[in-house]
């Protein structure tokens, strides 16, 4: 497996899982009690793992050689709770 791939599909499964649970808990957390303690302890890392995703997937839609419709989902999937999961099933486990 490429080991680019296959830092990507780690990747997106630890930014969908990050923007689940800040979606999920902490802004509900933040609104409901107002407390954003949350919302600060997940916000970066899901930042990085979101920079690093698109970064990944860009790098990994040039090796694999992607249409531009293909390049565009995989990056929409960054800002659909679960789309990185979809993406992982449908394109990257595919590819390796």
């Amino acid at each position: 497996m490429n080991s680019v791939l296959k830092t990507l599909r780690i990747v997106g499964f630890l930014e969908g899982v990050s923007y689940i649970l800040l979606l999920g808990i902490a802004v509900p957390v933040k609104y409901a009690l107002e407390d954003p303690t949350y919302v600060k302890l997940l916000g970066m890392p899901h930042g990085l793992l979101f920079v690093a995703y698109v970064v990944l997937a860009i790098l990994v839609g040039i090796e694999l050689k992607w249409n531009a419709k293909t390049m565009a989902l995989v990056l929409l999937a960054s800002l659909v709770p679960f789309g990185t999961f979809i993406a992982d099933s449908k394109y990257f486990k595919p590819a390796s």
